[in-house]
């Protein structure tokens, strides 16, 4: 059944408020900016991200988990994965430049943030030289050598404190932040093509009504 019979069938089954929300929200939504977090072991931290993620439009978060696996802190999410593209990467003992070399088969650029680098500052960052994928590593290890060599350039937040840097969370909510008003004024055209919004919108559909697959199934059969 594609995915416009699905949202045809099931946007009569959910309010009109709430169906006009979920495509406001897709209004907003944008992949020209998508984040990876490698090996975060707190789930706080990432469900944190989720949230910040969900609330700045960003649709996919890329899970890479060579030593840990993601455990959602529902307290923390606030429900914000169920709108969002997960993407896991566990399936080998390093599965960073797998996942890496895969985002820039995509066409992402690839940024490691990290305080250990003059190299490049967030406001400076030109947000129009290409779609951007942010690699966000643990908060004592940080990012592994792998990932800051892969990685087309190292971005970092200015710190004028004692303290090093940021909680991964707050890092990534400023992240999004900036580069978030950055696309905004920006010409860039990073809106979802129709054909995304469709599979997107069809997906949250089914998770708004009760037994969608059931009801699915019989109008198909």
């Amino acid at each position: 059944m594609t995915e416009e019979k699905v949202i045809n069938i099931l946007s009569g089954m959910i309010t009109e408020n709430r169906f006009n929300k979920f495509n406001e929200v897709l209004d907003n939504r944008t992949r020209y900016i998508t984040v990876v977090l490698e090996d975060l072991f707190q789930s706080h931290n990432a469900s944190a991200v989720l949230r910040s993620c969900d609330c700045f439009g960003i649709q996919d978060v890329h899970f890479i988990e060579n030593n840990f696996q993601y455990q959602e802190n529902p307290e923390v999410s606030m429900g914000s994965s169920q709108w969002l593209n997960i993407h896991r990467y566990n399936q080998y003992s390093n599965n960073t430049e797998r996942a890496l070399l895969e985002l820039k088969k995509q066409g992402y650029r690839i940024i490691a943030t990290t305080p250990h680098t003059k190299e490049n500052s967030l406001q400076k960052f030109d947000i129009k030289k290409g779609k951007v994928a942010l690699v966000f590593g643990a908060e004592l290890p940080g990012l592994s050598e792998i990932a800051l060599n892969i990685a087309d350039e190292h971005v970092n937040i200015p710190m004028f404190g004692f303290t090093e840097s940021f909680n991964i969370s707050v890092s990534a909510a400023i992240f999004l932040y900036e580069l978030r008003n950055k696309l905004n004024e920006s010409n860039i055209d990073w809106h979802l093509s129709k054909k995304e919004r469709d599979i997107i919108l069809a997906e949250w559909l089914k998770k708004s009504v009760k037994d969608s697959e059931i009801i699915l199934k019989n109008i198909q059969s």
